[in-house]
């Protein structure tokens, strides 16, 4: 096993590029580090935001105008992410967080080509694009709020987090390579609200990285359940769930 600093590993870990020694090292030491386990929920939901973007055929225009703001971007090295961290701990409550500013990267790049799918396509087409929209937009409102909020969690394999902002009263969860469910099942997401479990919507069982905006108001949740149901979700969950995850505060 190498010897790498376990605070440089965040971003390996949430694309699961960590061979089994080093991610099983840096797994036990993610429960006792809360500035690692915020920045891995921020890149598991960055890596699930930009997987949207890849759903739609963007012009050659937007393409060329995003890959030069990249070019723009300071990156960090390994040496310098204490001195990093420690900066970006004290502005965390004040300033968008990374992730939040590639999920709007992402949904600018998702917005255009999806303009051009309505160009492209017959009239009655473009109800459904323009409600695809809306949801793309409520999506990326929550996550990138400025009182967005993470908390994340190992879910079916991959990296499952739920982002809620208090400003909009919404939640979304966040997953990056989770299993597939075997067929005929779906996971189904539910907010644990005094004592009784609510449902909030069900994941498309088709993908593995997905970002989906909860249904209903997070207020009085105290948590969020994945459970795994048969397809077309269940009124109640007929299994324990197989995460569970506290909606940060």
């Amino acid at each position: 096993m190498t010897t790498i600093d376990p605070h440089a590993m965040t971003g390996a870990y949430a694309l699961h590029a960590l061979p089994d020694d080093e991610r099983a090292a840096f797994e036990s030491h993610l429960p006792g580090c809360e500035g690692c386990e915020q920045e891995v929920a921020e890149f598991a939901a960055t890596a699930a935001r930009l997987g949207l973007a890849t759903t739609v055929q963007a012009r050659p225009a937007m393409r060329e105008r995003v890959l030069g703001r990249v070019t723009t971007v300071r990156q960090v090295s390994p040496e310098a992410a204490p001195v990093e961290r420690a900066r970006r701990g004290a502005a965390r409550g004040r300033a968008v967080s990374r992730w939040a500013l590639a999920a709007c990267v992402a949904a600018a790049t998702a917005f255009a080509g999806t303009a051009v799918w309505q160009y492209e396509r017959a009239q009655d087409a473009h109800q459904q694009a323009a409600r695809a929209d809306r949801y793309a937009d409520e999506v990326a409102g929550v996550l990138t709020a400025p009182d967005a909020r993470s908390h994340s969690a190992r879910v079916a394999g991959g990296t499952g987090a739920v982002v809620v902002s208090a400003s909009r009263g919404r939640a979304v969860f966040v997953s990056a390579g989770m299993r597939r469910p075997s067929h005929g099942e779906v996971y189904q997401l539910w907010f644990a609200d005094g004592g009784k479990m609510r449902s909030a919507g069900l994941m498309d069982p088709g993908r593995s990285s997905q970002a989906v905006l909860m249904r209903g108001p997070v207020d009085g949740a105290s948590a969020v359940g994945v459970t795994v149901e048969p397809a077309g979700g269940s009124p109640q969950p007929t299994s324990a769930p197989i995460a569970l995850l506290t909606v940060p505060a």
